[in-house]
């Protein structure tokens, strides 16, 4: 007998152009969700075809059953100039009309019930599944999400131009042929944020709802020291944060809140390196607080996962972040959690772990996330609360197998 309260197998043509095991970001989303599909329905994943050896080492060493792979590139002569990442944007582009005529040829043969685009996760971009000719699922996709004009005035002139010219090829994307006719194609629109699905209901004619991109694997979860509080309320508490140095992850916001907060016995130590270091080695001396403020550097993953595991509290000021893997591993540490109410992690925080701080203006943000600091680093008990919270949250609501299921609940929406 049949279980009906399990979705029927389904044949699954999935469009990953990021698709690589090992990896986080993009390629981890696009191998992840693949072998968390393949559990459920049998995929078969179009990709680019120098993801090839890293996927066929993996899956010669670890099989996945129900999962096949579809490599395509376009030709040499077109892909020298994108070596060192120049030009990735309009390769990318390229790479979906070539990879549409793939869709539809393979689709021919193999008959599929469901076309699905998961990498890159940027709505503002054509999707080669939308043109397979059968129901065509887009997303999860981001990219909706906008610093809010009022911050601006505080980053370095690079960092505001990178703003400019990202909202620039936003509004371009939005507005070409082939990303509409995408949207118009779509039988559901998946968001990762409310930011995009705003702008996602203004392009398309289907509904569009909200499910994150990120998640994590159930055997990362043991990758992650239990934290235990172990330290009195004052007593040499660390706050962290991870990711590259740009103006928009907003660490200047951080190090002005943390020199504001006044905590003596407390340190903040910020994991990455970027073109913003040099100014925020400068606003550290500026504020004085160079005995308490450590920008590392670049580290390994390894040496991440220890470090969270001997941090306290976890800051992330993103000023706008489709998903925020940083995030989710500090839950998963158990750590509390301290954002701007912006992007992705506002989706993945709530009262019961974290503080999120609305992004109205620079002066009201460090103020408020300077009584966030306060609040959490001198309560220990509250720390301990939020941070077991954290873990519990992540491992109900942000995996690979529950992004699966939410996931095959809008394959049989789409085809009911």
């Amino acid at each position: 007998m049949t279980d009906k309260s399990m979705p029927r197998r389904l044949r699954v043509l999935m469009s990953a152009y990021a698709c690589e095991p090992g990896k986080g970001s993009e390629p981890g989303i696009g191998w992840n969700l693949a072998k968390a599909m393949a559990k459920r329905h049998d995929v078969w994943v179009l990709t680019r075809a120098n993801n090839r050896p890293a996927i066929e080492a993996e899956l010669a060493e670890r099989p996945v059953p129900n999962l096949d792979f579809l490599y395509y590139d376009l030709p040499r002569w077109a892909r020298w100039w994108k070596r060192g990442g120049r030009g990735v944007q309009a390769y990318y582009y390229l790479w979906q009309l070539g990879a549409a005529r793939i869709a539809r040829l393979v689709h021919e043969k193999l008959n599929f019930d469901i076309a699905h685009h998961v990498t890159f996760g940027k709505y503002w971009a054509p999707a080669a599944a939308g043109f397979a000719g059968i129901p065509f699922i887009w997303g999860p996709v981001g990219g909706g999400e906008s610093m809010p004009r009022t911050f601006l005035k505080g980053l370095s002139l690079r960092s505001r131009a990178y703003e400019w010219i990202r909202s620039l090829a936003r509004w371009v994307g939005e507005r070409g042929p082939l990303v509409r006719a995408t949207a118009h194609r779509a039988k559901i629109a998946v968001a990762v944020a409310p930011e995009t699905t705003h702008r996602l209901r203004k392009m398309v004619r289907c509904p569009v709802i909200e499910i994150p991109a990120v998640a994590l694997a159930a055997n990362e979860f043991q990758q992650f020291a239990k934290k235990e509080n172990r330290l009195p309320a004052n007593t040499n508490v660390t706050l962290m944060s991870v990711g590259r140095l740009l103006g928009w992850k907003g660490y200047h916001l951080a190090i002005r809140a943390f020199a504001q907060a006044d905590l003596p016995d407390a340190r903040y130590v910020i994991l990455g390196e970027g073109p913003e270091k040099k100014n925020l080695k400068a606003l550290i001396k500026k504020l004085d607080v160079q005995d308490r403020v450590e920008i590392v550097g670049a580290v390994p993953r390894p040496e991440v996962l220890e470090r969270l595991g001997d941090a306290d509290v976890f800051l992330h000021p993103s000023l706008h972040d489709s998903g925020g893997w940083a995030t989710l591993e500090a839950m998963a540490a158990g750590l509390p959690v301290i954002c701007l109410d912006i992007g992705g992690p506002a989706v993945q925080v709530n009262s019961k772990v974290g503080r999120k701080i609305a992004a109205i203006n620079p002066d009201q943000a460090v103020d408020d996330l300077s009584k966030a600091m306060r609040e959490v680093t001198t309560d220990p008990d509250l720390r301990s609360r939020l941070g077991e919270a954290a873990r519990q949250h992540v491992a109900s609501e942000f995996t690979w197998e529950k992004k699966a299921e939410q996931l095959s609940k809008v394959y049989e929406q789409v085809l009911s």
